[in-house]
């Protein structure tokens, strides 16, 4: 048996589109879309120049507006005119008025004012002499109070001080004490060595407590001596300044 043909025949789709001739199109083509009609530079100008403008209504609505608007100003300014120049002359009435009655109580307003500036100045002196009274009085008790910060800021240091003395004192005596036990360990001739150590540091310290407090009532005395000079100063020039100031 043979084999059946299966071979088809080729067909050129080209050939075959030249041969069946021109299609008919039912729609417009590339060419007439190109060659469609268009407007010159000089209309889209003008064109455009009129979307600028607006339409003529808004233009003549605009107008009429102004014109209203304008109409309305010009009475409102009317108006501010004329109530300024009668103002200005209430004014002018009332400057003649005060002239005509200045005239007449000119004689009794001078002896007014006369007596008026005299007790001015004197209630004005009187208020310089407060205000003096009151600066020496700040002064006063600004220096007192500088005063009082010095001596307690003396005192805190004396008492520091004579504190380290202490501390420093007791090592010197317990050091001294080692130093004789260690020289002398038999013989004993001296009274405080044969007194125990704490009695004879306790002795110590009451003999410097002494000579502590001595000192510090000398130093009180002086200061309130110091005190006591300044306070009579101050209140001899006090009385000094007052004298003038009295009659």
């Amino acid at each position: 048996m043979g084999k059946r043909d299966n071979r088809v025949a080729y067909m050129n789709p080209i050939a075959m589109a030249r041969s069946r001739g021109p299609i008919q199109s039912s729609g417009p083509t590339i060419q007439d879309y190109l060659n469609r009609p268009r407007p010159t530079w000089e209309e889209v100008k003008e064109q455009l120049e009129k979307k600028k403008k607006g339409s003529k209504a808004l233009a003549e609505f605009e107008e009429k507006m102004n014109e209203n608007w304008k109409k309305e100003l010009e009475k409102h300014r009317e108006k501010l005119l004329s109530g300024s120049e009668s103002s200005s002359k209430k004014k002018q009435r009332k400057k003649k008025e005060k002239k005509k009655s200045g005239r007449y109580s000119s004689s009794s307003s001078s002896s007014s004012d006369s007596s008026s500036s005299s007790s001015d100045s004197e209630d004005e002196d009187k208020k310089q002499g407060k205000r003096k009274k009151k600066k020496k009085n700040r002064s006063h008790k600004s220096s007192e109070s500088s005063m009082s910060e010095t001596e307690s800021d003396s005192k805190d240091s004396l008492k520091k001080k004579k504190k380290s003395k202490d501390a420093t004192e007791k090592d010197k005596d317990i050091k001294g004490l080692s130093k004789k036990r260690k020289m002398y360990p038999e013989d004993k001739p001296l009274s405080s060595e044969s007194l125990s150590e704490s009695d004879y540091i306790e002795e110590v310290r009451a003999k410097k407590k002494k000579s502590s407090e001595e000192r510090e009532k000398v130093i009180e005395k002086t200061k309130k001596k110091k005190k006591h000079k300044k306070h009579s100063k101050k209140k001899k020039k006090k009385a000094a300044s007052s004298s003038p100031d009295s009659p």
